[in-house]
């Protein structure tokens, strides 16, 4: 499975919907994941990839972890695997 359908499915589950309602421009607002959804958005996205992503749950707007829609989480996430696997 790729990097996005994976995202996506992670955050379908934690939205309660299905995978194909959320879209690349989707908002975590607009999925009505809130700041305890989106940390355990973060460890679910952490534990799938087997990374550590670097976003301060009390700041997010300081992270370097762009949560501003699915795809900047997708891209984030895509960045942090390529990094690992060299």
């Amino acid at each position: 499975m790729d990097v996005e359908s994976k995202v996506k499915e992670i955050l379908a589950e934690q939205a309660m919907l299905e995978p194909e309602d959320v879209t690349p421009a989707s908002k975590l607002e607009d999925l009505g994941i809130d700041s305890l959804g989106l940390v355990e958005t973060i460890f679910a996205i952490e534990e799938a990839f087997d990374v550590n992503v670097p976003f301060n749950a009390n700041e997010p707007q300081a992270s370097d972890f762009d949560i501003s829609s699915v795809a900047k989480i997708v891209a984030g996430v895509q960045h942090l695997v390529n990094e690992k696997t060299g």
